[in-house]
């Protein structure tokens, strides 16, 4: 039952060269494994060979089982290790991992860069952070949302507040807060250590990952790269949906650990990648990602000062859409001509946090935090390139928080914690920025006019008094108890409010920005959510049991109305509601069962009928066996059909298709550890070749012959095979 207490366990990987094609990282971490296998080789005796290790895991071992559930970690918190092979087939990208966490689900075009959805609720009100940063995509239609640009494995632990308990995040967090964050490594004298992992699989699915760490007490160098890639995948019924990506991500850090109180850190990536989707008009032949990051955390400053926490950040997404390079050019796609755009968000941020011993029973974090994001754009056709078109700024957004969250112990079991958090926001629309909306094609109902007024303008004009947006003084806060019994259960109850202000996909994408069109920029209103979050948990020697639920009322939601080629958006009334269920039970020593459930239900009160993109009810059974060096496993997902539905109603990805059918998939998968240093697992999903749709899905693009209506399909029967190696 313990293995599903998912634990960091810092896997290390080394980075690929540049790209010059997306092929060379790919042959650069194939050599570099089959090194490192041949380094194993000759160990003399494997129990020699060095183990990965942190502070807060210091033995490190591989895991033996396939993750199909993940349990809640603490109360209104889940915990995860992403390095962790799961099942359905191990993740391409954040959305994929985070479908394995109850109550998550994504938004599907095709094999790849789907946008998570948590309780029905996405985009910036779920903020995704790497190493406590904002990295947000460039895409006026979201085509490279912020989780398409992070490799799972490349991270040591993930980490969900559900609902709007938490104010030390960034702004704007009224579904919840993700976090993928790389730990301290703790190293002696003279150390290299290496992880590595390989998997292959149906429609030619490919991935490579390396971990390599190298250092001492005091300094060290860290480097992490993957690669992955896949054809286009065919659905149950064999008919092939396209779907094809490849993609690398590589990073490098270098670290200065002095003594235990002191962690200093300078870090550098970049990435790239193509993908293309049967749900839209346009692909993605770049997701090219740049990063740089500073931190410092020092602990144990004076007696009430205990931790200091600070970094600086910087993330640029460049990105290019376009309707000929990865399909052949089809007018009836919803374009008249082979065209493409190139679009950039540069967004650079700091944030401080400070730690404080109030007293013997308090603990309070005071910090600030800033972030600001230029979006540029150009465009051009197949004859005539984006490259020599000048780019032009579309839109600015900028924040600035002030928070303090504190956590007052009442007694051995029970605790209050509380938050209060202040943004001042802002926002600038320049004259280029007008019209944007569904500029990527989604479905058929993409236009290209955004993009036409975009090329050769100098958008860097100053915005004039109707383009600017400013909120000086948007308040947030909660507030909790918690119950931590000696016998391992555990009992909470919160109230949050978060204020959100529209971001660059609500004020600036819509067809109604402009101002003839309504002049959605100045009109929306911020969305108030307010929140109440209960929940528990329990164990006994071999069960465990949890549960989460909320119901909350959401002020000026922002919605989505779709009308042919249009997207407008609107502020709306609105009420949500839904829980998550967990538990296991072991069957004997080497056999547990386990199930987890998840429900949203959301209304539109303005206009009397159910909010769009609520996923339907789903519910996970699973059995793991665990004997010796043989590990098994089975997981049967179960979704309900969908009949809560708005048609023509979404957000700025997707919109409801009308009703959806259940569907029941089965996967299987067996694993053998041949000894501490190396794993092979092998799996099948969808065992029976199931055709089924998710609910959450782009229309069928006419570029590719599929109706405007039809969801696109998922993976039939896939085989896949992974190696983990440790060293």
């Amino acid at each position: 039952m313990t293995s599903y207490f998912l634990e960091a366990a810092p896997n290390l990987r080394l980075p690929a060269p540049p790209r010059a094609r997306l092929q060379r990282p790919q042959m650069a971490l194939s050599v570099l494994m089959l090194a490192s296998s041949a380094a194993w080789a000759q160990t003399p005796d494997a129990a020699d060979a060095p183990v990965l290790a942190v502070a807060s895991a210091p033995e490190i071992s591989l895991q033996e089982t396939v993750v199909t559930a993940v349990h809640e970690h603490s109360p209104l918190q889940v915990v995860a290790d992403p390095k962790q092979p799961r099942q359905p087939v191990p993740a391409s990208d954040a959305a994929d991992y985070l479908k394995s966490i109850p109550g998550f689900s994504a938004i599907r075009s095709g094999g790849s860069n789907s946008d998570p959805v948590f309780r029905g609720q996405f985009g910036s009100r779920l903020p995704i952070l790497t190493n406590g940063q904002t990295l947000l995509g460039a895409c006026p239609a979201r085509m490279d949302s912020p989780s398409s640009y992070i490799s799972p494995e490349t991270y040591d632990v993930l980490t969900v507040v559900k609902g709007p308990q938490t104010v030390i995040w960034g702004p704007g967090a009224s579904a919840g807060v993700v976090r993928f964050d790389r730990e301290r490594p703790a190293l002696d004298s003279g150390q290299v250590r290496l992880s590595a992992s390989l998997q292959g699989g149906t429609a030619a699915r490919s991935d490579q990952n390396i971990d390599l760490l190298a250092g001492n007490a005091e300094y060290y160098v860290r480097l992490t790269a993957n690669h992955s890639q896949s054809k286009d995948y065919r659905d149950g019924d064999g008919q092939r949906v396209p779907s094809h990506w490849d993609k690398w991500n590589t990073d490098v850090a270098i670290g200065w650990t002095p003594d235990a109180n002191t962690w200093l850190e300078l870090s550098a990536g970049q990435g790239d990648g193509e993908a293309r989707y049967g749900g839209r008009g346009m692909d993605g032949s770049q997701f090219k990602r740049e990063s740089y990051g500073l931190r410092l955390e020092k602990k144990n400053l004076s007696e009430r000062l205990t931790k200091l926490e600070a970094q600086l950040y910087y993330h640029r997404a460049d990105h290019v859409m376009d309707n000929f390079s990865l399909r052949p050019f089809v007018p009836e796609g919803g374009m008249s001509m082979p065209m493409a755009a190139n679009v950039r968000r540069t967004t650079t941020g700091m944030r401080v946090a400070t730690t404080w011993q109030l007293g013997p029973h308090t603990e309070a974090v005071l910090g600030v935090d800033a972030m600001g994001s230029p979006h540029d754009s150009r465009s051009g056709t197949e004859m005539q390139s984006y490259r020599y078109k000048p780019w032009a700024r579309d839109a600015k957004f900028s924040n600035q928080g002030l928070f303090a969250q504190a956590t007052q112990h009442l007694g051995s079991e029970d605790k209050l914690v509380a938050g209060l958090r202040l943004d001042r926001a802002q926002a600038w629309r320049y004259p280029s920025g007008s019209g944007m909306g569904g500029m990527d094609g989604m479905g058929d109902m993409g236009g290209m006019g955004g993009m036409q007024a975009m090329a050769g303008m100098d958008g860097r004009m100053p915005a004039t008094a109707s383009n600017h947006r400013e909120r000086s003084a948007m308040p947030s806060g909660f507030l909790r108890w918690e119950r931590a019994r000696a016998d391992g259960s555990t009992l909470y109850a919160g109230i949050g409010h978060v204020q959100r202000f529209p971001d660059y996909w609500e004020l600036v994408s819509p067809s109604n920005s402009a101002a003839d069109q309504g002049d959605a920029f100045n009109r929306l209103r911020p969305e108030k959510t307010t929140q109440i979050d209960v929940g528990a948990s329990w164990k006994g020697a071999d069960w465990l049991l949890w549960t989460s639920a909320y119901v909350g009322q959401v002020q000026d939601y922002l919605l989505f109305d779709y009308a042919g080629m249009a997207a407008n958006v609107r502020n709306v009334q609105a009420r949500t509601a839904g829980a998550e269920l967990g538990g296991s039970y072991q069957l004997s020593p080497g056999l547990t069962a386990q199930a987890t459930m998840a429900y949203s239900w959301a209304r539109n009160r303005s206009d009397g009928k159910p909010l769009p993109q609520v996923p339907p009810l789903e519910a996970k059974l699973g059995l793991d066996y665990r004997q010796g060096p043989w590990s098994a496993g089975a997981l049967w997902r179960l979704v309900a059909a969908q009949h809560r539905y708005a048609m023509g109603q979404g957000n700025v990805v997707g919109q409801d298709l009308g009703p959806s059918a259940g569907f029941g998939v089965l996967s299987l998968h067996a694993g053998y550890k041949i000894n501490e240093q190396l794993r092979l697992t092998a799996g099948i999903d969808n065992v029976f070749g199931k055709t089924y749709a998710e609910h959450l899905n782009l229309a069928g693009n006419a570029g590719f012959g599929f109706p405007g209506g039809m969801r696109i399909n998922e993976p039939g029967r896939t085989l896949w095979l992974r190696g983990d190696f440790k060293f």
